[in-house]
């Protein structure tokens, strides 16, 4: 019962932090902020989980490295937001319920942009919910905090590799192949997914923890299926002359050696 009353306030602190921002919307018109709020509420989740309970090591663990994953991504999704803008896809998303009039913006906001975020962030962070039992760390620990840590510095190194690749005007209508990206399409989803994979290690050594399963499986299908590599490469395509050549001889997800086309 200890762990139905954790989850429960869990999602309280959840909807509360989600509702808030969704007021901020409103005053801005903007829901393009929320994308740096992706990581932090599943750190919020975790000190939550943490001080509703003892401070075990595999608590302390999954607490620290989501804390981690979190700030980088958060900060990095602000600064990237502050720089361009409005998301083309929530401008897409509202330009559609306009349309059919459907919905308002408030509606539109609270469902399909801060509501659908707090479920999938909920779900995702399972892991650093279910896994703070109690315990000495063991192998599997180890090896799940080993891959989390290659994660972060994975989509680290990625993503600051394509900033300074786009900060360049050389490179205006290029496609990035050099470092991580000769590998992967996508090194930063990538790194996402080992980070959660790595907490459900971690997560499932304590027992309980395994049953927090549903968490990474829907994180990898979020970003390989929905709304991370087929939402990026739709863009690519279209905006890359020579982005069918990169797909061709570069690996989708997993880093490989790039084909010989």
């Amino acid at each position: 019962m200890a762990i139905l009353s954790i989850l429960a306030v869990n999602a309280a602190v959840s909807a509360v932090a989600f509702l808030a921002l969704w007021a901020v919307s409103l005053r801005t018109k903007d829901v393009s902020f929320i994308d740096a709020w992706w990581g932090p509420s599943m750190a919020l989740l975790a000190w939550s989980s943490l001080l509703q309970g003892p401070h075990t090591p595999h608590g302390l663990l999954l607490t620290g490295l989501c804390t981690l994953w979190a700030a980088r991504l958060g900060i990095y999704l602000l600064w990237r937001w502050r720089k361009h803008g409005a998301d083309r896809r929530y401008v897409a998303i509202f330009a559609h319920y306009e349309k059919t009039k459907r919905w308002n913006f408030a509606t539109t906001s609270l469902i399909i942009v801060f509501g659908l975020q707090a479920v999938l962030s909920y779900l995702v962070a399972l892991p650093v919910q279910l896994g703070q039992g109690p315990g000495p760390l063991g192998v599997l620990a180890y090896a799940g905090a080993a891959l989390a840590i290659i994660g972060i510095l994975f989509e680290t190194i990625g993503d600051a590799q394509l900033t300074a690749f786009k900060a360049n005007p050389d490179n205006a209508g290029k496609v990035m192949d050099k470092g991580l990206w000769r590998y992967t399409r996508h090194p930063n989803y990538f790194g996402d997914a080992c980070v959660w994979w790595g907490l459900y290690l971690i997560a499932a050594e304590t027992g309980l923890g395994a049953w927090a399963l549903p968490g990474p499986v829907l994180i990898t299908f979020l970003l390989t299926k929905w709304s991370g590599v087929p939402t990026t490469e739709g863009k690519m395509k279209k905006s890359k002359p020579g982005y069918a050549e990169y797909v061709a001889r570069t690996s989708g997800f997993v880093p490989w050696f790039p084909k010989k086309v």
